[in-house]
């Protein structure tokens, strides 16, 4: 008689095609519709996600356009300087230039926020109210020169305002089309409804394939499903919290470089900010594809070592495939891939070798 798994286990729960497709049916029935509850759960959270994946974008356009404003502001400065007026040749200058010495009044719009300078001409009542304030005897002299109150532009103090860059309507994300927002939403809600469903659909797609699996199969499931679930979200938060940062700073830094001022547009954004970190945490499961590799014996722990440098290049070129075009991203694919290619042969090493998953256990 065959002593085998197949004998032993399965004899009694034999099931036809049919029977097969019918329970597959079912399992795929039940996911689509915690898929579809958790869409309506997504709904809810949608403007939330939305404002989330546009932090890294907003912060990177903030961080573009303070330098781009300040740039210009030293410039301007400096230009006045060379010309003979007596004006500060800095920013930091300005900001500390005491008010009885300042042929320009400072005003300073006090908050948290990221400020930009703007130099202006403010009108002649604020320009006293400040001149009242921080300089008596200067304001004594104007309001007996002009009893009346009125200055004229010569007059006039030439202000460094500095405003919020919240404010400014150059960091906000755009959309040109009428459509277009609602559809963001839509996706976005999408999106937070399977992360919210998963597990019920992964219960509900498990349940059909652990029905066909040896108790040693399940194990095997059972121990490296959340290894693989941790490496997965690791990834994925690297690539939001970490890599978006450098790739948007080097990318905005090529459009500075161009002197093209970006205008992203939020569903361009939205794909972006859903690719890079799925494909990180796709690409953070490198040391357990190694190690199934070693197990089922296709590859050695030799192997592994010896080979190093070319599995150096493998990583280069998947991380050039899985990342977009601009070899930041790719860099900051490919640095966390070597390390973990090399934990992987750790793994290999230090994990116990138990029977392979894909022999017979009664062998």
């Amino acid at each position: 008689m065959s002593n085998t798994p197949q004998d032993d286990l399965f004899q009694s729960s034999k099931m036809t095609f049919g029977e097969h497709l019918e329970e597959l049916r079912a399992a795929l029935l039940k996911a689509v519709t915690f898929l579809f509850l958790g869409f309506l759960v997504g709904l809810l959270a949608g403007n939330w996600v939305v404002k989330r994946l546009q932090d890294p974008l907003k912060a990177a356009l903030e961080r573009y356009y303070e330098s781009q404003e300040i740039d210009k502001f030293h410039q301007r400065l400096a230009t006045r300087v060379e010309q003979g007026e007596t004006l500060p040749a800095d920013l930091q200058q300005v900001a500390n230039l005491p008010a009885e010495q300042a042929r320009a009044a400072i005003l300073k719009l006090m908050g948290n926020d990221r400020m930009i300078p703007q130099e202006m001409f403010i009108d002649a009542e604020q320009v006293l109210r400040e001149l009242h304030r921080h300089d008596p005897q200067r304001f004594a002299e104007l309001k007996s020169a002009n009893p009346s109150g009125h200055l004229r532009k010569a007059d006039m103090i030439r202000v460094f305002l500095w405003r919020s860059l919240q404010d400014d309507g150059r960091v906000r994300v755009t959309t040109l089309s009428a459509q277009e927002a609602f559809m963001v939403y839509i996706k976005a809600s999408l999106l937070a409804g399977v992360v919210f469903a998963s597990p019920l659909i992964f219960h509900a797609l498990w349940s059909f394939v652990a029905s066909g699996l040896y108790p040693h199969e399940r194990r095997y499931v059972y121990l490296f499903g959340p290894i693989s679930l941790g490496l997965f979200i690791a990834g994925a938060l690297l690539a939001f919290f970490f890599v978006f940062q450098y790739v948007l700073d080097f990318l905005f830094g090529i459009n500075a470089w161009l002197a093209i001022d970006p205008d992203p547009r939020i569903s361009e954004w939205l794909s972006f900010a859903l690719i890079l970190p799925v494909g990180f945490g796709v690409s953070f499961q490198l040391p357990l594809v190694m190690l199934f590799l070693e197990r089922i014996g296709i590859f050695t722990v030799e192997v592994y070592r010896e080979n190093w440098r070319i599995a150096v290049v493998v990583i280069a070129v998947i991380s050039m495939l899985l990342t977009p075009a601009d070899p930041m991203s790719m860099i900051l694919m490919a640095a966390p891939l070597t390390v973990l290619y090399f934990g992987g042969i750790g793994l290999c090493l230090f994990l116990p070798k138990g029977r392979s998953p894909f022999r017979n256990p009664l062998d």
